[in-house]
């Protein structure tokens, strides 16, 4: 049994756990944390879970745990891990269900006083303009034959019909199309609940929010993001809903005959997986990425029904409704990137699951006129408290893959918070801070509650200590919609 104690500290924010600490692993495990978020890790599965990363076939140099971890399906949540494409595998359970699960910002010409007085009306309009919950239909109704389209083209295929801008593509993470889509490689199933869903934001963590940027801490590359203090914005959290899962779900029990085909040695049957550059291997990837493509068309449509809602309350009555999009990030992804390994370039397949990529400056993936400061990362807090817009350093770019956190975590099951919350409270509680609340449920209200989440604050301050990722400006809520 691993203890606190056989973490050596590598620095203020990383603790790792040396390659021999089990006899299985192949490389190092590290965690980016303070002390009391590293004793929050043995309070579940989190460490054993990234030690079981290190013994996948292919990893390089080293697993990582963000400081938001928290127990997952295989690899933890705040997991990635670096594998080779020569050697190395690809695992659902290192991406997660919810793929590209993610977050899109955009900010508006206006402050919070301009927007104070139609905030109710805003809120409703935007709830009626986004639909959510479980079951939740989307803005969009396509066919099969359409829906092979959208995930093949992403972004492009709602630019194509109006439901995007240009600029909108080139502040999305892959221009909001990823290569290597191939929807011959999805079930059936996975379509079917795909198709009625195109741009719901569903349940769950997810949430469309109004928020106030509070502070900036770097004025400078918040001019270049196009933020400013007491400036109001909107972030978008959602991803693949019901076609993402079933892909995942095919997926982990697909790749099972490939773990004894390929003679594939596992610690956890959850971290199921095949060889990158097998039939398996890339039949999950084509899948995957058609995953990632319908997340991104998702929220591309939900942003044209906030700027549809925007236009539809503040017409008339402000100089300037519009929204334009700082920038949209996954949370939940494998991509195949370059990186630096012992002084030489080489092509990696990185896995994201619950972090955000985080490129720092003159990375030819940032957008061109984000280029010289580095990748805005978007960290959304928990409901009813502060999110975060941090940049991408070249310091992540050394020691964590150009990764970073993804928001705040989980401490308390679902199922532990509708036992201690009533959701009818919280939002009593969030309406009492000045914060409008519609929601599909209070129990899907009381399971998202701040208490069940780490402070995103703390988590923040660990990146940003590490260097992985640099504060930019922190929001606060004036609005939270949920499913």
């Amino acid at each position: 049994m691993v203890a606190k104690g056989d973490f050596r500290r590598i620095d203020r924010f990383i603790w790792e756990l040396p390659k021999g600490t089990r006899p299985d692993m192949r490389v190092p495990a590290r965690l980016f944390a303070d002390p009391e978020l590293l004793d929050a890790a043995f309070r579940d599965r989190t460490v054993e879970q990234l030690i079981n990363t290190t013994t996948l076939p292919g990893v390089v140099k080293y697993a990582l745990a963000m400081p938001d971890f928290h127990q997952g399906y295989g690899f933890p949540i705040g997991g990635v891990a670096a594998m080779r494409t020569d050697t190395g595998v690809i695992s659902p359970g290192g991406v997660g269900y919810d793929i590209n699960c993610g977050v899109r910002l955009l900010a508006s010409h206006l402050e919070q006083e301009e927007v104070a007085p139609y905030l109710q009306d805003l809120t409703s309009a935007l709830y009626r303009s986004c639909p959510s919950g479980v079951g939740g239909k989307g803005r969009v109704r396509v066919s099969e034959r359409e829906l092979d389209e959208l995930v093949t083209q992403g972004a492009k295929w709602a630019l194509k019909r109006g439901l995007a801008r240009a600029e909108d593509l080139a502040h999305t993470e892959e221009g909001g199309c990823m290569p290597g889509a191939d929807p011959s490689q999805v079930s059936a199933r996975a379509k079917q609940r795909g198709r009625p869903q195109v741009g719901s934001l569903g349940a769950g963590n997810h949430f469309l929010e109004i928020d106030v940027v509070e502070e900036v801490y770097d004025p400078d590359v918040a001019e270049v993001f196009g933020l400013w203090p007491n400036q109001v914005v909107v972030q978008i959290h959602c991803g693949s809903r019901g076609y993402g899962h079933q892909i995942c779900d095919d997926y982990v029990k697909r790749l099972q005959s490939a773990v004894q085909k390929y003679g594939i040695q596992l610690p956890d049957r959850e971290l199921v997986c095949a060889p990158i550059d097998s039939p398996e291997g890339r039949a999950y990837y084509g899948a995957m990425a058609c995953a990632v493509n319908y997340a991104f068309v998702n929220r591309q449509v939900l942003a044209m029904g906030v700027r549809e809602a925007f236009e539809q309350v503040l017409a008339g009555k402000v100089k300037n409704f519009d929204l334009y999009q700082v920038y949209d990030v996954a949370h939940n992804i494998a991509k195949f990137e370059e990186h630096e390994v012992d002084g030489k370039k080489v092509r990696l397949c990185v896995h994201r699951k619950g972090a955000t990529r985080a490129f720092g400056p003159g990375r030819p993936e940032v957008p061109e006129d984000y280029r010289e400061v580095g990748q805005p990362v978007l960290v959304p807090g928990s409901m009813g408290t502060a999110s975060y817009v941090l940049v991408g350093t070249r310091r992540a770019m050394e020691i964590s893959w150009g990764s970073t956190c993804h928001g705040a975590g989980r401490v308390m099951s679902r199922r532990q918070a509708l036992k201690k919350i009533w959701g009818a409270d919280l939002r009593r509680e969030l309406e009492e801070q000045g914060i409008v609340v519609r929601a599909g449920s209070m129990k899907g209200l009381a399971e998202e509650a701040p208490a069940v989440y780490k402070d995103v604050s703390r988590v923040v301050e660990v990146v940003h200590g590490a260097g992985i990722a640099r504060k930019v400006a922190r929001l606060r809520p004036l609005a939270v919609i949920k499913g």
